[in-house]
């Protein structure tokens, strides 16, 4: 499986899936969501809106993948995974970001997706750090065992962020 970094605006990638850092409501929020919601169009709320009115308490749970089309956005599916909030390391979250990433992967391939772009997730008003989380999302896609997935692309939306990306990528596992 071929593991790209970019910087750039996830919503004009052409991939076969995008992954949505999404808050557990699964309706668009800030950051990579609403960019995400905005540019799908209003296709994207009203299946979301669906897929929420058939989830339990009517939310998504941290660390689960949903799947749902894409709008208006080139890619054919929108991966919609709520990660976890930041508080200390000790509550779980790395376990919580790195089931983000693997039940995405699962839900690309369950798809048969050949490529799949993942937004650095959790890190903007998550309040994850970036060092930590850029090791996780690494890890857990190297550990992952592809049979459709061909290529898996972070899309940063910031430089920094992709050094940081590419420092965990070209690290010896």
């Amino acid at each position: 499986m071929n593991i790209e970094v970019v910087t750039g605006n996830i919503t004009t990638l052409e991939v076969d899936a995008i992954v949505n850092a999404a808050n557990c409501g699964l309706l668009g929020g800030g950051g990579v969501d609403g960019a995400i919601h905005r540019a799908a169009g209003k296709e994207l709320y009203e299946e979301c809106l669906k897929l929420v009115e058939g989830l339990p308490e009517h939310r998504g749970t941290t660390g689960q993948a949903y799947l749902t089309g894409a709008g208006r956005l080139p890619c054919k599916f929108v991966i919609h995974t709520p990660g976890p909030v930041y508080r200390d390391g000790e509550h779980g979250e790395p376990q919580l970001l790195a089931n983000c990433y693997e039940n995405s992967l699962r839900r690309a391939e369950e798809m048969k997706c050949s490529s799949i772009a993942f937004p650095c997730i959790s890190t903007g008003v998550y309040g994850y750090p970036k060092e930590a989380a850029a090791e996780i999302a690494i890890r857990t896609v190297r550990s992952f065992s592809p049979v459709t997935l061909e290529k898996v692309v972070f899309c940063c939306f910031e430089p920094g962020d992709e050094e940081i990306y590419r420092k965990f990528l070209n690290k010896k596992s």
